[in-house]
């Protein structure tokens, strides 16, 4: 079964079309699937993916923290071992 998609006219700056064809390009996706999934993720909603917002934002670029957190946490609060 086919959903129905109305069609919409949005205004953007020139520099915003530049990145959203580049986008489009660059995942092999057409302007009108990723100008949807985008007011997907912004309005919350049914259809696609949602994405986790805060996701990777304690990412500090390290692979051992789970190693060596006993020496990192003496570290922080300026434990002698």
């Amino acid at each position: 079964m086919l959903a129905y998609m109305a069609r919409t006219t949005v205004k953007i700056s020139d520099q915003l079309d530049a990145r959203l064809r580049h986008e489009a390009a660059r995942r092999g996706m057409t302007i009108s699937e990723v100008t949807r999934e985008a007011i997907e993720a912004y309005l919350g909603g049914g259809g696609g993916k949602r994405r986790l917002l805060a996701a990777g934002a304690g990412h500090s670029g390290r692979s051992d923290i789970s190693e060596r957190i006993e020496e990192i946490l003496q570290h922080e609060l300026g434990v002698d071992s």
